[in-house]
């Protein structure tokens, strides 16, 4: 009889640590994540949710343990060269420039991925943005600023998403449908990594939550308070 063996995770984070300012922010995370799956990062301020992502989007590496995709440490020169390919990142800071209209915003980012242009008008509709597409962002409200971004992640159509408190601006129906594109990404087969202090419904999601930062030592600032 031929057992059917589950398939590999496509990322699987294998007691992985970290170190900054050498204080430890991370300490021995392990994570499998297969196709279609969400992982929700909780915990205080400080407690290393944005430095997680950071880890795995290649920005930084870990102090111990390692980060695999498709079975490869993703720190290897010529496996991150691939696995950056997979990656949007969706971060506090929005990248919004300027000079150009809203829909130049979303169409630069699309054609610098070798594509037409023609999935931003659509994304940006899709977020509620279809009737500023020919205005500068400088008329955009923060909460637009964010569904600016949200409408890039859908127009580059890459399969692993790192969200990095997508929620913060967004109103009731900007998060709805945060939740629906992201719900949406996840039945296509796509990969969401989520950072939040706000309450986002995605179904089936696994949740990490991060404890607090271990004690630093005290310093002599410390003593003369």
């Amino acid at each position: 009889m031929h057992i059917r063996r589950p398939p590999p995770p496509r990322i699987l984070v294998n007691n992985v640590s970290c170190m900054r300012n050498a204080q430890t922010v991370l300490r021995n995370i392990n994570v499998s994540v297969h196709d279609g799956s969400a992982l929700v990062l909780t915990g205080a301020n400080g407690s290393g949710k944005t430095t997680f992502l950071r880890m795995l989007a290649g920005f930084s590496r870990p102090s111990a343990g390692e980060i695999l995709w498709n079975g490869h440490d993703i720190t290897s020169p010529g496996v991150y060269q691939q696995y950056k390919l997979q990656l949007n990142w969706l971060s506090l800071k929005d990248a919004i420039k300027s000079k150009f209209t809203v829909l130049e915003n979303v169409q630069w980012y699309e054609v610098l991925e070798g594509k037409d242009g023609n999935a931003s008008l659509p994304a940006l509709e899709l977020m509620g943005l279809g009737r500023l597409a020919n205005e500068k962002p400088r008329m955009l409200s923060m909460g637009q600023r964010k569904r600016l971004q949200l409408a890039r992640l859908l127009a580059i159509g890459r399969p692993i998403w790192l969200m990095d408190e997508p929620s913060v601006a967004l109103d009731a129906e900007g998060v709805q449908l945060l939740e629906y594109i992201i719900a949406k990404h996840r039945k296509e087969g796509g990969i969401v990594f989520v950072t939040t202090h706000l309450p986002i419904e995605i179904e089936d999601a696994m949740y990490l939550r991060l404890p607090q930062r271990f004690p630093r030592r005290k310093t002599l600032v410390d003593l003369l308070d």
